[in-house]
């Protein structure tokens, strides 16, 4: 039997039902009501749904169904007059049946499918498809234990030992299974700071008109102003496309310690900094490097990177962001984890429409698919079942956090110092005028037009090539250094001795509180 499209919505009084069930006839409704269990049933359509609240049949209900367009509505009494239902917009939690949780992680309930109900074989097809279900069967018990865990709840293993070809275009790390997570994190600091390009950071650091347009830009979610949470959730409506992929979704049962529930709310967080950062910086039209934005810019998702504290969280967001994308501004990492703060704020439904919007970026994105299986799919069904508070509590640490650029230990008080100077000893060399320089957006079509005739399917790697070639940089001149989306040259040239004959060794450690033997590190200025 089919699983029928609905939406549920309310009054003080009323709990409404619209369900679709196009070509059915209007004498065939069977309807079941026993405090917040639901039943419909109208042939081929079956649906069940378990209510957040009770509702009643003493009289008061009342049915409509338009015929044209194959809709039933259903007004059924509350118990409890006033009462607020919350999470009606939570389907993919509104469909899973009763009863008790399974003692292990991550088990299917076989009694809900997500699209069809009732057809054994295609669910048990469904399930074994499952690629946990695949590992366990080619690996022993000894070998999985010596795997480390990734995922959601860093409960998934062996999942990389069967994608090899996969791996290096969906995470940075190779041999994850075999990675610690402290080997990880060392690896992935160590990579950051060897691709991070000076040129890059401070061509958008002074060459900012079109990030300053991005900063203006206002997402979505800022025209949510709740006063409370269950206005947030009132005021987020999903599309179509959005509802059906919610009754696709398979129930779980998510057992989690303490431990792991609290890294699974930093890794959302952190997910949720990265999908901010790519719909400003698109302006909310995703392109075809939306995919690779969001898993780059996420130390969870490129690295399967687990967090202890927020503040690590935001540190690691805002390295990614001076590193990888075409725009590096430390305005965009304080525009992201404001947009962050206003998206938990406004509720579950909220954020779950955010994780169905990634849901969708990665399912479209031929390697990207892997992190749904991994993460995505498994928050977008969690989500809907964590209680709203929590969600809305991580709004004011997001807000109240103090993020400054010496906390990424990039050394970019340093750098902006030294191009300070060395720009104000050029203005008065030049007789006070302002010294040239290339504007970013001439660069950008210069390298435009030089590199028209080039492949434009070597995005990714490009980024990667860049920071190498800054580093690579230490002997004057340079070639243009590119980034996924944009061809974008490095706009100061600053090497090492100009900037030592404008200001003593000892003057630059005491205007930036540097520790003595930072300055050699500015070789990679060049």
């Amino acid at each position: 039997m089919i699983t029928p499209a609905f939406e549920l919505s309310q009054d003080p009084t009323f709990l409404i039902l619209t369900i679709r069930v196009p070509y059915t006839r209007t004498s065939e409704f069977d309807l079941y009501i026993d405090g917040d269990d639901f039943k419909f049933y109208a042939k081929p359509y079956f649906l069940r749904l378990t209510l957040p609240g009770k509702i009643v049949e003493d009289g008061r209900e009342k049915a409509t169904f338009d015929i044209d367009k194959g809709l039933f509505t259903l007004h059924v009494p509350k118990e409890t007059a006033g009462e607020h239902f919350e999470g009606l917009q939570m389907l993919t939690s509104l469909l899973a049946p009763k009863g008790s949780r399974s003692a292990k992680p991550l088990v299917e309930d076989m009694a809900c499918s997500g699209i069809l109900d009732g057809e054994e074989e295609d669910d048990e097809e469904e399930f074994d498809w499952q690629v946990e279900q695949e590992v366990y069967m080619d690996s022993s018990e000894e070998q999985l234990k010596e795997l480390q865990k990734y995922g959601f709840g860093s409960q998934r293993s062996g999942v990389f030992t069967r994608l090899q070809e996969e791996l290096s275009d969906v995470i940075d790390i190779q041999n994850p299974d075999r990675t610690t997570g402290s080997e990880r994190r060392r690896k992935r600091l160590d990579a950051e700071t060897s691709i991070f390009c000076p040129d890059h950071y401070l061509a958008d650091l002074f060459e900012d008109e079109e990030i300053q347009g991005l900063l203006k830009f206002r997402p979505w979610w800022s025209d949510l102003c709740p006063d409370s949470i269950r206005q947030g959730e009132a005021a987020v409506s999903f599309t179509d496309d959005e509802k059906e992929q919610l009754r696709k979704f398979t129930n779980h049962s998510y057992i989690l310690d303490k431990k792991s529930r609290f890294q699974v709310w930093l890794s959302l967080v952190d997910i949720i900094l990265a999908y901010c950062y790519e719909l400003r910086t698109t302006e909310g039209e995703h392109n075809v490097e939306s995919p690779w934005t969001i898993r780059k810019l996420s130390g969870t998702l490129c690295w399967l990177e687990t967090y202890s504290s927020l503040q690590e969280v935001l540190v690691s967001f805002g390295r990614r962001v001076l590193c990888y994308p075409l725009y590096r501004h430390f305005s965009l990492v304080s525009a992201a984890v404001q947009d962050a703060a206003r998206v938990f704020q406004s509720g579950k439904a909220c954020v779950l429409k955010c994780l169905l919007d990634i849901h969708t970026v990665f399912r479209e994105n031929e390697p990207a698919y892997i992190l749904n299986d991994l993460y995505i799919t498994d928050y977008c069904v969690w989500i809907q079942r964590v209680k709203s508070r929590k969600v809305t509590a991580l709004a004011d640490p997001l807000r109240k956090v103090s993020l400054q650029k010496r906390d990424l230990d990039l050394e970019l008080e340093v750098l902006e110092t030294a191009a300070t100077l060395v720009e104000e000893e050029e203005k008065v060399e030049d007789g006070g005028k302002s010294p040239s320089r290339t504007p970013l957006s001439h660069i950008r079509e210069e390298s435009d037009s030089n590199d028209s005739s080039s492949d434009s399917s070597e995005e990714s790697e490009d980024s990667e090539a860049e920071g190498k070639d800054c580093a690579d940089r230490t002997e004057g001149g340079g070639e243009r250094a590119e980034t996924p989306t944009g061809n974008v040259s490095c706009c100061f040239r600053i090497s090492l001795e100009t900037l030592t004959s404008h200001v003593e060794y000892s003057d630059f450690t005491a205007n930036t509180g540097t520790r003595h033997g930072t300055l050699p590190t500015l070789k990679t200025l060049v």
